[in-house]
């Protein structure tokens, strides 16, 4: 049996930056909470997830055009992710993220109707598919 991994997920925004966690065993992962960005990235507060969750990974995911080509924001979260090795020493991985917020907006009305469309829910739900895709594309190597 193996030993079950903690997986911290970010889905990066301009203005807010969803989290997710997740795990290797069982194969799972749930909405956090959102961060906001006012001046500069909230690394405080990320790094007290990290303490309190103890990731052994961490995924990013990274926003590209339908045709996998680079938005003006890719290179931005390029550049979290970078800043994420750096600050924690964790091992950090990209996570194509094309239509993660139309899938998270799709689940939160299936669930909740258009009440259930707030911004908070939508990122962290979004952060949620990041994790759950590198989970799938990990625990089955």
């Amino acid at each position: 049996m193996r030993k079950s991994k903690t997986v911290l997920g970010f889905d990066f925004g301009v203005k807010y930056i969803g989290i997710a966690v997740g795990s290797t065993e069982p194969v799972m992962a749930h909405p956090l909470s959102q961060l906001v960005i006012k001046e500069e990235i909230p690394w405080e507060e990320i790094a007290k997830l990290i303490r309190e969750w103890r990731p052994a990974v961490l995924v990013v995911g990274m926003p590209l055009n339908m045709d996998g080509t680079e938005q003006p924001i890719t290179q931005l979260a390029r550049q979290f992710l970078d800043a994420l090795t750096e600050r924690f020493k964790l091992p950090v991985f990209a996570v194509d993220e094309r239509l993660t917020t139309v899938e998270a907006r799709a689940r939160l009305f299936s669930v909740g109707g258009i009440r259930a469309l707030q911004k908070k829910a939508v990122d962290s739900v979004a952060a949620q598919l990041i994790v759950e895709t590198w989970l799938e594309n990990t625990t089955n190597e």
